[in-house]
């Protein structure tokens, strides 16, 4: 196995016909592939799924002068330097570009300047601008599948030589969670241990550590991340650090269990401590400024907090119950007084006419109906005793109670 070139890039395939995985967009990809004029694409899916590969197919297909880049490796100077006399632009990575560097591209988009083809790990519709996405293609892939994996460990045996155990292959399948770059280099791994140690009933033990650690069985990922969540529901501080520790030595994206973490907030504890969504959209925040592998302090106080924190999930348990309401019987009509009347002939239809304005009233509270007809009684929303949600419903309670009187 050579020391020089990376297993990834020895079976990197040259043709369409020899990709593996992606089948549910294959054909679409086919198309532009073999269209007249190539746009400007997307790529957006998790690692090692394909995305690189299938920027450098579609580039070769249509122009030998393409050129590729990192963004985290370049910048704004960078690309204006290399820029010239190049069709295609690979971009990999462009969330890594702030939201002003990729304002970079859009005049050059605009006049056809290059094509842009650019992948992502991050979902596009908060890591890529808006107008920047309105002049792509963008193009979702999915993890491989085992199956997928297993036919590219086989073809990585072919192009070396090395022969591994199927049940050992297996293993290395599971370890890698749907990601043919971890796959590789695992692979080219193994091509330094002795037959003996590449048996399946060795090989665990002689892997790198972080992969001992992650060691995902196909499930790591959930499971790990539904026990840091159920944990802190649960109030159990010791057992959501634990999971987090898990996550973060395991090689997870301190940002996939920020994201996590903001649901939680929103979802577990809710108005019982309304500070708990705002502390863990900061420690999103921070995970941005500081990174890893300090990023563990922020993500460890903020899942302490989310732990302690009283819990109430009324907000959610109310849109939920409101959701149903509406899929069951439909979108009733909005009430004539709460509509905006904004044409003398909505006025003389009856809209606005009637509402009542509350911040003329004492405590900017007035009795009127906001439900559809049909529905005013209806309550979706059921407060509960829990941290601070009492003091939230407290004077509203009081101004239903003196209301009723």
């Amino acid at each position: 196995m050579t020391t020089h070139t990376p297993l990834a890039e020895l079976i990197r395939p040259q043709d369409l016909s020899e990709f593996v995985g992606q089948d549910h967009i294959k054909n679409r990809i086919k198309s532009l592939i073999q269209g007249n004029k190539l746009p400007s694409i997307l790529f957006f899916g998790p690692p090692g799924c394909g995305k690189s590969t299938l920027a450098l197919l579609m580039a070769k297909t249509h122009s030998q002068n393409f050129l590729r880049l990192s963004a985290p490796e370049s910048n704004v100077s960078e690309l204006r330097k290399n820029m010239d006399n190049i069709d295609i632009l690979i971009l990999d990575e462009i969330h890594r570009f702030s939201k002003t560097q990729q304002d970079f591209f859009l005049p050059h988009l605009e006049a056809g300047n290059f094509i842009l083809i650019a992948t992502t790990t991050e979902n596009p519709s908060f890591s890529v601008t808006k107008q920047l996405l309105s002049r792509m293609h963008v193009l979702k892939l999915r993890p491989l599948l085992a199956e997928q994996l297993q036919i590219l460990g086989k073809k990585a045996q072919e192009k070396t030589g090395l022969q591994i155990p199927s049940k050992s292959l297996q293993i290395l399948v599971n370890f890698s969670q749907g990601d043919a770059r971890n796959l590789l280099n695992l692979l080219e791994y193994c091509g330094e241990l002795s037959e003996d140690e590449l048996q399946p009933d060795q090989l665990k033990e002689h892997l790198p550590e972080i992969i001992q650690k992650s060691d995902r069985d196909g499930d790591f990922h959930y499971e790990m991340t539904s026990a840091l969540i159920k944990s802190i529901r649960g109030s159990d501080p010791d057992a959501a650090l634990y999971y987090l520790a898990g996550l973060l030595e395991g090689g997870e994206d301190p940002r996939f269990i920020c994201r996590r973490l903001i649901l939680s907030a929103s979802e577990d504890v809710g108005l019982a401590d309304p500070q708990a969504l705002s502390m863990a959209v900061s420690c999103y925040q921070a995970i941005d400024v500081t990174g890893m592998p300090e990023g563990f302090i922020p993500l460890a106080e903020t899942v302490t907090y989310l732990a302690l924190a009283p819990k109430s999930n009324s907000t959610y348990a109310a849109y939920l119950a409101a959701q149903k309401e509406i899929k069951q019987n439909g979108i009733q009509s909005v009430p004539l007084h709460l509509r905006n009347p904004s044409s003398t002939l909505q006025k003389e239809w009856g809209y606005g006419q009637g509402y009542l304005y509350p911040h003329v009233y004492p405590e900017a509270w007035v009795e009127q109906d906001y439900l559809p007809e049909g529905l005013t009684n209806r309550k979706f929303y059921q407060s509960k005793d829990q941290g601070q949600e009492p003091r939230l419903n407290l004077w509203l309670r009081k101004k239903l109670k003196n209301w009723k009187k």
